[in-house]
């Protein structure tokens, strides 16, 4: 039961501190409209989408009218486009016209973005698999809401460094036919290493092809309120603190629980997972890195950051899982630079580095997230960015992903604005020497050993 105390106190955090409910995300498996008539195939794609999504936003706003809580996104994930379209897509150009059906049906039903638009190159490339791949960067920059992700390794396979090298081209590609936009199409591209089937948050989400037909996952949000948690306990120890940390969690974690049952009873649609991402938003006090400066560092990037964040998101995902018996996606602290304002001023007080934010992502989330670089910088270089953050992913059996912005035109100490809650980013310079050489070797890094571990 919920009792009084618990309404007025999550009253409170939706009200002052930024408790939201991230997103409601609608996976859809597109396996059964797989034609090899690109025109059929597109038909179905459009049907079946607008058939389970027709009522997810006035779902989403419904609930959060009736209940008091902020739902900010409502968006769908579907099977990975190279999956479906390979028996009809002969050429990128025909996986084109596959994302402006997807982005046509995303803005019928309403929803901000649709996921999916994606490749699992974990091993090797299908011909479809690189058709998808070559045909991102006009896909994201002719249509509005669709996002990309590309697979590129696992623990259990290693790294495929021909697709890594491929997607360093891809980024910039993308950067450049988007760069009238200050390159914002880079912010729908996401490269992974370990991606999860039943992630809601976007660029990333896509349907699992061992999900069910349909399925409601729900991405929970709380910087705010953590922060302010631990705002009452500064000196304390560090027990104290963890035990904090995970009490607030297991609050947030319970309001995501409550909307995503409401959601799936409504749209007849099974409930899935929580995600127990701590998403930052640019809003003051909405932040990670505030929660990370809270715990005791001046400045994010200082020495003892990532040890500060390794403690927080264990602790969200030990207070979460108390809250909910189905977690999934990410389900911890992401630490993208556009979208919280403290990881920005540390950047800008030189406080942060992308070698910094490297290291952190070896115990967060995910990984390099929504950072912008300098225009010029080399397809190689971003490649071996790349295979830095999958090889992390691969030998620590965790979730990495890479999202960079190079901005053409733009360099170190300018600013680009993406809006909305992409926010702002300042330019981060990117080590000058070359990767070439290493880059351009063909094949797989092999995967990791997994006895004899020390």
């Amino acid at each position: 039961m919920i009792d009084k105390f618990e309404v007025i106190e999550t009253n409170k955090m939706i009200d002052n501190y930024n408790l939201d409910v991230r997103t409601i995300t609608m996976g859809i498996s597109l396996l059964d409209c797989i034609s090899s008539d690109l025109e059929t195939l597109n038909n179905n794609i459009y049907n079946k989408i607008k058939k389970y999504a027709k009522d997810l936003v006035k779902t989403g706003d419904d609930i959060a009218k009736e209940y008091g809580v902020p739902v900010v996104n409502k968006r769908i994930s579907i099977t990975p486009i190279a999956l479906v379209g390979g028996a009809a897509c002969k050429c990128p150009d025909d996986f084109v016209t596959i994302a402006k059906t997807l982005d046509k049906v995303a803005k019928e039903v309403g929803v901000n973005f649709l996921g999916g638009y994606s490749a699992l190159v974990n091993k090797g490339m299908t011909k479809a698999e690189e058709n998808l791949i070559l045909s991102i960067p006009k896909a994201l920059a002719e249509t509005e809401r669709v996002c990309s992700s590309v697979n590129v390794g696992s623990t259990k396979t290693g790294l495929n460094m021909d697709a890594v090298r491929l997607m360093g081209q891809v980024v910039k590609e993308t950067a450049e036919l988007t760069k009238e936009n200050d390159s914002i199409g880079c912010a729908k591209l996401v490269v992974f290493c370990n991606a999860p089937d039943d992630n809601p948050f976007m660029a990333g989400a896509f349907h699992g092809v061992t999900e069910a037909d349909a399925i409601i996952n729900v991405g929970v949000s709380g910087p705010g309120v953590v922060r302010h948690a631990l705002k009452k306990v500064r000196g304390e120890s560090f027990e104290v603190l963890c035990d904090t940390i995970k009490k607030t969690a297991f609050k947030v974690t319970r309001v995501g629980q409550l909307v995503a049952k409401e959601a799936s009873k409504r749209l007849n649609v099974p409930f899935g997972i929580i995600d127990l991402s701590l998403a930052p938003t640019p809003a003051i006090g909405d932040s990670v890195a505030d929660i990370l400066q809270e715990i005791g560092v001046e400045r994010v990037g200082a020495p003892g950051t990532t040890a500060a964040l390794a403690l927080l998101n264990d602790q969200v995902k030990k207070g979460g899982v108390m809250a909910s018996s189905y977690v999934g996606g990410l389900s911890g602290a992401f630490i993208p630079v556009s979208e919280d304002q403290g990881m920005i001023d540390a950047v800008n007080e030189g406080a942060l580095t992308l070698e910094k934010l490297e290291a952190m992502t070896c115990v967060c989330s995910v990984g390099l997230d929504m950072i912008a670089i300098p225009g010029d910088t080399k397809d190689t270089t971003i490649a071996g960015i790349i295979a830095d953050e999958a090889a992390i992913g691969m030998i620590n059996q965790k979730t990495t992903a890479v999202r960079l912005i190079p901005v053409i035109g733009k360099g170190v100490g300018e600013t680009v604005e993406f809006g909305g809650l992409l926010g702002y980013a300042p330019i981060m310079p990117v080590n000058q020497f070359s990767s070439d050489n290493f880059v351009n070797r063909t094949g797989r890094i092999p995967a990791p050993i997994h006895s004899f571990k020390n």
